[in-house]
């Protein structure tokens, strides 16, 4: 399992450096399967934090601050809702809200004329809060994000390089909400080798891959993890 998560992993990281987003989408359902519910987000949670160090040096010029600021403290203000509706559920229930905010996640795109209402400071607001408790509670904050950046017309190039410095904001707190994982040190530090190698094969695949094609490989892998994730959650719901 180490080996296949491993692998999910470098695929992740290669995604989140091409679009800008979807690094937790990619990984969360072989690292949930692999960890467990409470765990496995707890893992991609602090990969996710690794992927933001090395995405921030080369989006900073291009952060819009004002935005920025209005989601990361919207996101922090609801964090710790997220991270406490994670500890107090049982696993099953819990392997079914991840898969259910996958899904969620993965139909915003089919939201576009709602999203087009979330805008504004107010818009900052709603959606940054939403995007904290997800990201505390599953890892899952990017589409509530695009969702804004939609609605406010939010050029492309700005918003995913204002996003890895909200992703860094969220993980590390985050982190520090659910602590840091329990798993053995040295699978920890292969998974965070295969983040920073595959954000380094990410830099080179965003000049050759076309974005189109990264995402369409992005939502395959996202859907498959979620399915599976899924069904284990109602196998052991009604097991």
């Amino acid at each position: 399992m180490l080996v296949v998560t491993a692998i999910a992993t470098v695929i992740a990281a290669i995604i989140q450096r091409v679009t800008g987003l979807a690094f937790v989408l990619v990984l969360i359902g072989p690292i949930v399967l692999a960890y467990g519910p409470v765990e496995g987000v707890t893992i991609a949670v602090s990969l996710a934090v690794v992927a933001s160090l090395f995405a921030v040096p080369g989006a900073w010029r291009d952060v819009d601050w004002s935005r920025t600021l209005w989601l990361l403290g919207a996101g922090l203000a609801a964090a710790p809702l997220g991270a406490l509706t994670a500890s107090a559920l049982p696993e099953p229930l819990l392997l079914l809200l991840i898969g259910l905010i996958g899904v969620i996640a993965l139909s915003a795109q089919r939201l576009g004329p709602i999203a087009r209402h979330v805008r504004g400071r107010p818009g900052a607001i709603g959606a940054g809060a939403v995007a904290g408790f997800m990201h505390a509670s599953s890892g899952l904050s990017g589409p509530a994000l695009a969702s804004f950046a939609l609605g406010d017309d939010w050029p492309q190039r700005r918003f995913a390089a204002s996003a890895q410095i909200v992703f860094l904001g969220y993980g590390l707190v985050s982190v520090a909400l659910r602590g840091l994982p329990s798993t053995p040190a040295p699978d920890l530090l292969i998974l965070a080798a295969c983040t920073a190698g595959g954000m380094l094969l990410g830099a080179l695949a965003a000049r050759r891959v076309p974005l189109v094609l990264a995402r369409r490989v992005m939502l395959l892998c996202a859907w498959a993890g979620v399915i599976v994730v899924l069904g284990r959650a109602i196998a052991s719901l009604l097991g």
